[in-house]
């Protein structure tokens, strides 16, 4: 008897099938994907630009004031040109090299203060959720007290006193108030997880503490830790460029916040030089879509219900 021939499948269920497979590895969904995109390209424009652009344009005075980007034409009816492609601010500075070096520079501020916050949110997490009693209520209590504080005036005051710092001290200072959300979910975590069978099998066994939270707990924690890592990040540059826009944080470095104030502080919206507060607005929002989608996609790889074929 011959072999009955395979029907062809439709368009809809070859898309279907198509998902499915995509959904057999969670870390590879579209959100994820498009969101480090994103943010990869930030980090390209940092590195290839400074391959390619004239960095020496970033000072006072190396080109001419208030040039538009090209295709534009300011109020004075000066036209862009390919010497400055996306304009010059009111110090003559290129609004390029500017955003080649300061949107390297914010992200900067908010990974290296994530990773600080991270770092002591999963050693204080993992101490008050496994090993409890007194350590646990010192840590909670001491958590809770901090994340009523609003860091940003806190830092204000902090940052006054000391007046001009440099992007890693700023980084430090914001990761003293970025530890505490980490903290209270890996307990929360934790708490839940060390009376799993493979906990207590690793106790049975003679396993130290420290092994048992960071070699047999951990990895099971790591797409919430990636979650709350993304989160701190979005924190730790809201921060940053608030504090920045009011003029405080590097003063010699360039950083998008920096910029912002610098426009705002020169009447830039009065006169119409868009391209000196936009641009860097824009690089922003691009930022912050892709900590959205990045973390969003992470939602997905740690809750399987959130897969949608």
């Amino acid at each position: 008897m011959a072999d009955t021939p395979a029907t062809p499948l439709t368009r809809a269920e070859k898309a279907t099938a198509k998902r499915a497979r995509r959904f057999d590895n969670p870390w590879l969904n579209p959100k994820l994907i498009w969101g480090a995109s994103l943010l990869l390209g930030i980090v390209a424009l940092g590195i290839i630009g400074r391959l390619l652009w004239n960095l020496e344009l970033v000072f006072t005075g190396s080109s001419l004031l208030k040039i538009p980007p090209i295709g534009f034409e300011n109020l004075r009816g000066q036209a862009g040109t390919l010497a400055n492609p996306v304009g010059t601010d009111g110090a003559g500075r290129d609004m390029l090299a500017l955003l080649i070096i300061g949107a390297p520079n914010t992200l900067f501020v908010g990974l290296m203060a994530s990773m600080i916050g991270m770092t002591i949110g999963i050693v204080l997490g993992f101490t008050a959720g496994f090993v409890g009693g007194r350590t646990d209520d010192t840590i909670r209590v001491l958590s809770d007290v901090m994340i009523t504080i609003p860091p940003l005036l806190i830092l204000v005051v902090v940052q006054s006193v000391f007046g001009d710092v440099s992007l890693t001290l700023m980084s430090l200072l914001i990761a003293g108030f970025v530890w505490q959300s980490p903290t209270r979910l890996i307990r929360a975590q934790v708490l839940s997880m060390r009376e799993a069978g493979y906990v207590q099998m690793a106790r049975l066994s003679g396993a130290s503490t420290s092994h048992i939270m960071f070699k047999e707990m951990l990895p099971n924690l790591i797409p919430y830790l990636f979650g709350s890592f993304i989160a701190s990040v979005t924190t730790s540059i809201v921060t940053a460029v608030g504090l920045e826009v009011l003029g405080l944080g590097p003063q010699r470095v360039p950083t998008l916040g920096r910029t912002i104030y610098e426009a705002i502080n020169a009447g830039a919206l009065i006169q119409n030089l868009w391209w000196w507060w936009g641009l860097p607005t824009l690089l922003l929002a691009v930022m912050f879509i892709g900590l959205l989608l990045v973390n969003l996609g992470l939602d997905e790889v740690s809750n399987p219900r959130l897969r949608k074929l």
